[in-house]
């Protein structure tokens, strides 16, 4: 177990920009996971899960909680048959190479999917049609009332787009089994280069951001009508509207988490007022 104090939570976020927590502590074992959690539960600290932080932002005032995140023993993929388990540390792309690697087909929608399978379990992430939920069999889990180790099915995790259980239990994810089918490596490898060459082709990976920063709504889509607005690259500071892509919200190289947040109210403003459509985020926001 390592702890820090007065963490630059720009370094651990995507978006490279908000402020600093008062603490965060990286655990390399359940063991110690269930006795840092416990124990902040005893001293009524608040405390939150970060993992590869690509859909999370904390505020410019910071967090005066405990940041966790997962070490050494979180890290392993393992192809069992057509299952391939990770620990949730494990990045989503180290995932979808393990597939590849072992000719398994399913998970090829992810492959370029930023962020820990863990936290993409947590959000239900998906891309390109697929999703989260139509691939995980099983994981196993931190009960935090308990600090038990469980393993759960996949239908106990009420998984739908954007949402699992975990988000309301505050139950950890140590584990993930994803469940996928035999493939033919060519197609897999070539099915992985065309859907990275398309976000390539349609997405400003060349700046710092959430990915999507919006839900998608009922019958259309955040992107779509960002622009109909005609927000496509409506700056608040360093902060900017993707003029590629609508649907992302960039760091254009100074953003402060101001910057993102008054933005993305302003986007939110004015899509509700022209076409009545509340955007939500799909980005956490935390801290003060």
């Amino acid at each position: 177990m390592r702890k820090f104090y007065d963490v630059d939570m720009r370094e651990y976020t995507t978006f490279r920009a908000g402020g600093r927590a008062a603490e965060m502590v990286v655990c390399d074992t359940a063991e110690e996971l269930a006795e840092t959690v416990l124990s902040l539960k005893r001293e009524g600290k608040p405390c939150i899960m970060l993992g590869k932080g690509s859909n999370t932002l904390f505020t410019d005032r910071g967090y005066k909680g405990t940041v966790i995140r997962l070490g050494r023993d979180f890290r392993a993929v393992a192809v069992h048959g057509v299952s391939v388990v990770c620990g949730a540390d494990v990045s989503v792309a180290a995932a979808a190479k393990a597939a590849l690697a072992a000719n398994l087909t399913g998970f090829e929608f992810a492959s370029g999917i930023p962020g820990s399978i863990g936290g993409a379990l947590f959000m239900d992430a998906g891309a390109y049609g697929g999703e989260m939920k139509d691939v995980v069999t099983e994981a196993q889990i931190l009960r935090i009332g308990t600090g038990q180790v469980e393993t759960v099915a996949a239908e106990e995790m009420e998984l739908s787009y954007r949402h699992s259980v975990f988000q309301t239990s505050g139950d950890i994810i140590l584990s993930v089994t994803l469940g996928l089918k035999p493939g033919d490596h060519d197609a897999i490898a070539a099915e992985m280069n065309e859907l990275t060459r398309r976000r390539n082709a349609k997405q400003p990976v060349q700046y710092p951001s959430a990915g999507s920063f919006f839900k998608r709504p009922e019958g259309c889509f955040a992107g779509k009508l960002i622009q109909d607005a005609g927000l496509k690259g409506l700056s608040v500071g360093g902060a900017q509207v993707s003029e590629q892509h609508s649907g992302f919200i960039i760091n254009k190289g100074d953003a402060t988490a101001d910057d993102i947040i008054r933005l993305m109210h302003l986007v939110q403003n004015t899509v509700r007022d022209k076409f009545g459509v509340v955007l939500e985020p799909e980005v956490r926001i935390i801290g003060d």
